[in-house]
């Protein structure tokens, strides 16, 4: 234990990464977070009390929880935490989690405790298919940790198991397509085809993101017309795939195209669609980060980027966004009340949601007889964000309700929720 712990105090993880990785794990993960933090690295045995005391006080799900949160973030901490739970009394053997260890020990270097544990969970396999199967979870931890010649070693182990089915071409394409390999992926999945198993979407899906991460868009719209060929339709998913690529390198233009098409289809778009997006925008990140001074209308803010030539994409795809139903779709409307919840959006789309949310509510006050009793708007107070307790939706959200004399308040029995009756609103409305 000492020597484990001597090799992870000074690799801890970011605190943000962690806290929002170990939500799963409760506040007991949190707390062995903060306590980790302030441990001496020349002081094992202090470390080894602390994760004692966090398992005595964590229910089983937590702790393994917390463990398969610490190995996602390749922290060193899962090693010293992954001893301590092997010798629970409730622990029992599960091949992926011995294969996120057994990866994580081989990023380390330590290639012989990695062997060890390896040869262990093959002694442990009671079947071929067991064997095949603990071979696919080791091959997608290593391809996790970027460990290219690991994942070759055992996908050659593999072939060696008379094993027939989908999970060893679904694993490896997925490595491959983790590790930047598409071209060798896209082999892997017509070989699939060609065996008698039909790839579905997610492989398909993997393959055309490896590409358009590459920067080979030409290649990821080929893969995305072989999807359509093989019986699979773009669907909304799929879409976010492709603009989250174009995204990643900065091409709005092909961004706006793609869009469009969409549209055309018929092809809806969804809440991760504004994240991607936007948070591709760097006029209108700008824009939602500055609270103090950011245009409080839909036109404003679409006059302000059409007269930036820089900027101007962005206004088209601001029109592209604000032009589908998602806003009507998550706003909840009835005579007994009025809810736009912001859950699950990054600032510059729930400033754009927002800002398209106060052209939905003019118009049905104008066109609609209901007026609902009370009208709310869910913003989070912060949980899960990089500083806990400050929200950067909920100041935007409050920001905007000032300068605009909304008479919408904070909730005092929810800090998270702004509200106010509907015929307040309606009068501020029009």
């Amino acid at each position: 234990m000492a020597l484990l712990w001597a090799t992870a105090a000074s690799s801890l993880p970011s605190a943000a990464a962690l806290r929002c990785a170990l939500a799963a794990g409760g506040k007991h993960a949190d707390r062995l977070l903060s306590d980790l933090r302030g441990a001496s690295a020349n002081d094992p045995s202090a470390a080894d009390r602390l994760i004692r005391k966090f398992l005595a006080a964590s229910s089983k799900s937590a702790a393994l929880n917390a463990l398969s949160s610490f190995l996602s973030l390749s922290s060193p901490v899962a090693l010293p935490l992954y001893e301590r739970i092997s010798e629970a009394s409730w622990f029992s053997w599960k091949p992926k989690l011995a294969a996120g260890v057994v990866a994580l020990l081989e990023k380390q270097g330590r290639c012989a405790e990695a062997e060890t544990l390896t040869l262990d969970a093959v002694s442990r396999s009671k079947t071929h298919r067991d064997l095949a199967l603990f071979y696919c979870d080791l091959i997608e931890s290593f391809s996790e940790q970027g460990l290219v010649q690991p994942v070759l070693e055992t996908y050659a182990r593999l072939r060696e198991v008379p094993f027939a089915g989908r999970r060893p071409y679904e694993s490896m394409i997925k490595a491959l397509c983790l590790m930047g390999m598409p071209g060798e992926a896209e082999a892997k999945l017509k070989e699939m085809a060609s065996s008698g198993c039909k790839p579905s979407a997610f492989e398909f899906r993997s393959v055309i993101q490896s590409y358009g991460r590459s920067g080979l868009f030409s290649e990821m719209r080929r893969v995305v017309g072989s999807m359509e060929d093989a019986g699979l339709p773009i669907d909304t998913v799929c879409v976010n795939v492709v603009l989250s690529c174009y995204g990643h390198h900065g091409e709005l233009p092909e961004m706006a195209s793609w869009m469009r098409k969409m549209r055309e289809r018929g092809i809806g778009l969804s809440i991760r669609t504004f994240n991607c997006v936007l948070n591709s925008c760097p006029r209108v990140v700008s824009i939602a980060s500055d609270a103090g001074s950011l245009p409080l209308s839909m036109e404003e803010l679409l006059q302000k980027l059409e007269n930036e030539s820089s900027s101007r994409t962005e206004a088209l795809l601001v029109q592209e966004l604000t032009s589908s139903s998602v806003v009507a779709g998550i706003l909840e409307w009835s005579s007994s009340g009025s809810k736009l919840d912001l859950h699950g959006l990054h600032v510059a789309a729930s400033y754009i949601i927002l800002l398209k949310w106060m052209q939905e509510l003019r118009r049905r006050f104008r066109e609609e007889d209901v007026i609902p009793l009370e009208i709310s708007v869910i913003c989070g107070s912060g949980k899960h964000s990089e500083r806990r307790g400050r929200s950067p939706i909920k100041e935007l959200v409050s920001e905007m309700m000032f300068r605009t004399s909304s008479p919408m308040r904070i909730d005092t029995k929810n800090h998270g929720r702004f509200a106010a009756r509907g015929k307040a609103v309606r009068e501020w409305m029009c």
